[in-house]
């Protein structure tokens, strides 16, 4: 009787607490039905699920899966498949919430790693033979990026549109499982997201879905997330996984902020974001991207004067600006829209290029009021889901294409050309 208690009270939270939060101001369409992938109770205690991949350094992967028992944390890998001739041991761990207990996450480092390369490996003693293919070690280099995914119809349908794309990497731009203090949904989303993400690296940042912080019954924020999605920031030199940095295709420098967490100019974050810039020697790397949840700049009327958008951007702006980075990619906000290069405000050619892809999939639907008439800063706008595709052609030419998800199918609606801020002369 009481875990039954429990369960509709923390229904009740989850219900509730949305209700009150930010973003009641405007009126999203319904989305789809939720898409929810299920366990399968037939399967080995300890086969591996939920398997998804990220970068640790230049030459080295974190290879991440939960099993229900407790089993050691051991992947067996090699170039060819079904010869596994090396193996490397990790850390396993697993996490209460409420009323919920994790099965049991681990936690492998591969490595020493050859870029381009595909390997096959195997997550413990039984399951199945994985593969990934390493990015390359030169450009060109593909990155996917999207924002918000969640987990419905959309969301398996963008996921679709991704997996067809060739890309290198995923950017995730935050709010992932939109799980919303109901742990169950993080398991489904793991399940969901392992065909790529056991395929293809995943580099991901935290949103407002992933701090499910309960007054007086869990007071922890990011509890799931930092035990499920273990980011590359010791490498990085941050104290948290909540912020954290790391290069791909020896070029590409991406940086990758907490919106959430302490962003003022006395903070950690700014401290160690101020000395990340400052390593940073652009005629080595070309390319500076910079990725987190809440937008700076934002046409459409959701999500506005949040003290994460403003105030980070205050605080923070002239950091990205002195430092020529190249394009900041947000979510957040459920739609499209793509930026001028700006600073303060108003256009400057040595400006970041701003662009929101919080149009994942997510269940809450789509954000469709902008303001009116459209401010000169704001070059395209749409509230569509789709994701979008960034094509580092060479260190002084990048592609950025946005795909609409137009009734299941992924047409290019937006692109654009953008030269390496590293290489104008009047920026340097």
């Amino acid at each position: 009787m009481a875990v039954r208690t429990c369960v509709i009270l923390l229904a009740l939270v989850v219900v509730i607490v949305p209700l009150i939060g930010p973003g009641v101001a405007y009126e999203r369409p319904p989305a789809r039905k939720m898409y929810v992938v299920p366990a399968d109770d037939n399967k080995d205690p300890n086969h591996p699920e939920q398997v998804h991949i990220s970068l640790v350094g230049a030459d080295k992967m974190r290879i991440s899966w939960l099993t229900k028992d407790d089993t050691p944390a051991e992947v067996r890998y090699g170039t060819e498949k079904g010869q596994l001739g090396s193996s490397a041991a990790g850390t396993t761990r697993s996490y209460k919430y409420t009323i919920y207990k994790s099965g049991t996450i681990h936690d492998v480092i591969i490595g020493l790693l050859t870029a381009g390369t595909v390997y096959y490996y195997r997550c413990g003693s039984s399951g199945p033979e994985f593969s990934f293919k390493t990015p390359p070690s030169q450009f060109p280099l593909r990155i996917a990026v999207a924002g918000d995914f969640g987990q419905t119809e959309w969301t398996k349908s963008t996921l679709e549109h991704i997996s067809k794309s060739n890309y290198d990497l995923l950017l995730l731009a935050g709010d992932l499982s939109y799980a919303d203090r109901y742990q169950p949904l993080w398991d489904s989303f793991g399940r969901l997201v392992e065909p790529l993400a056991s395929r293809r690296p995943w580099m991901t940042a935290i949103g407002n879905h992933e701090v499910e912080k309960l007054v007086f019954i869990h007071t922890e924020k990011f509890t799931s997330y930092n035990s499920r999605w273990h980011m590359p920031f010791e490498e990085s030199g941050s104290t948290s996984n909540l912020y954290y940095s790391f290069e791909v295709a020896a070029g590409v420098h991406v940086v990758v902020l907490g919106s959430y967490t302490d962003f003022g100019s006395d903070s950690k974050q700014y401290k160690w974001l101020e000395a990340d810039l400052g390593k940073v020697d652009r005629k080595r790397t070309p390319w500076l991207l910079v990725v987190l949840h809440a937008p700076w700049y934002n046409t459409n009327t959701a999500h506005r004067g949040e003290s994460e958008s403003d105030d980070m951007r205050d605080s923070m702006e002239e950091l990205l600006y002195k430092a020529r980075v190249d394009a900041v990619f947000a979510g957040h906000v459920h739609a499209y829209e793509r930026f001028d290069r700006i600073y303060k405000g108003k256009k400057d050619k040595c400006g970041p290029v701003y662009i929101t892809i919080g149009d994942g999939g997510n269940r809450e639907g789509l954000a469709t009021e902008y303001d009116e008439p459209k401010p000169n800063i704001s070059v395209f706008r749409e509230a569509s889901f789709g994701h979008g595709q960034l094509n580092v052609v060479n260190g002084q030419r990048m592609k950025w294409t946005w795909h609409r998800n137009d009734d299941d199918q992924s047409v290019a609606a937006d692109s654009v050309t953008l030269n390496s801020l590293a290489t104008e002369p009047d920026c340097n």
